[in-house]
Parts: C-alpha cells; structure tokens; sequence
C-alpha cells in the first residue's frame, strides 16, 4: 500500500503543478498564484507526518523549479517545500487538526515556504527586489494561500487518511 500512496500522492503533486502553472496564471494577482503543491505538502504533513510531507515536498519542488516558466535556480522550490513538509508535520504530529488550526498551518507554511525561496533567491543574486517588494509578494500568496485551503485541503486531507488508514495520524 505504501506505493499506492507515493504514487498518488505524485498525481496530486502533478495534477496541483499543472493547475498552478496553466490555470492560475489567468487569476494571478499582481503575477502572484496560489501554490497548489504546497498545499499539497501541507495536506500530506498533516495526515501522514513530517517525514513523508518532506519527501514529498522534496519532489513536488523539484518539478516546480524545473516547470516552464521557471525563471529561478532550480532548487530554491525543492528547499522550501522540504522546510515546509517537515514544519508542517511537526505542528500537529499526534493530532487530528481542527480546521482553525489547519488554516493557521497553512498560514504558517506558505509564509515559510514562500520567504525561504524569497530569501535563497536574494542570497544566490536572482532576484533583486527590495523587501518592501518581497513582503509585499509574501503576504499576497499566504492571502491566495489561505483562501483556497477550505477548497483544497479537506479532499486532500480525506484522500491521504483513506488510502492507509491505520497510519494516518489520528
């Protein structure tokens, strides 16, 4: 069963990636979208733990930083949503969330996801923004973030806890 759920947790990956890079782009606010494979990792760091979320973030940054158009380093999406899967998993470990806390999770992860790749991107001299700008970037996908999570994580969440119920955490 495990390889079931590698397996469609890649397809939500791949379904989340293509959605966010050919759907989304027409909604963009200020060329900012929502991050569907984050929310992936989250829904994932939530019912399985940190350690399958980080994995799991490991690859879905991979094919996000090499997607067209990736106009970055590739990597920089591969570490933020390693950090991301492991924070996640962290917060609610032995617990089933209620849905204040998977919100605030979201919150959490994407401000953390989306400042690390910020922030690797002015350190490898990618970007040169002004963090006035950066911030301004930051608080618009934690807003896009937070406003599809009632749409996106209850489905994910249910479709991970079925898959292998005795190890779902709580």
């Amino acid at each position: 069963m495990s390889l079931v759920r590698s397996l469609v947790a890649l397809a939500a990956v791949a379904v989340a990636l293509v959605l966010q890079v050919s759907v989304f782009p027409h909604v963009a606010w200020h060329g900012i979208v929502p991050n569907l494979v984050l929310l992936v990792v989250v829904a994932a760091a939530l019912t399985r733990g940190a350690q399958f979320a980080a994995v799991l973030g490991f690859a879905g940054g991979v094919v996000l930083d090499l997607a067209p158009p990736a106009d970055h380093v590739a990597g920089q999406w591969a570490l933020a949503l390693v950090l991301v899967g492991y924070v996640a998993g962290r917060v609610h470990a032995e617990q089933r969330p209620a849905a204040t806390a998977v919100v605030a999770t979201v919150a959490l992860s994407s401000f953390v996801g989306t400042s690390v790749f910020a922030l690797s991107g002015m350190v490898l001299g990618v970007t040169t923004f002004e963090v006035s700008t950066l911030l301004q970037v930051i608080l618009v996908a934690v807003v896009w973030d937070v406003l599809l999570t009632p749409f996106v994580l209850p489905p994910l969440m249910t479709m991970f806890r079925k898959l292998e119920p005795a190890r779902a955490l709580a």
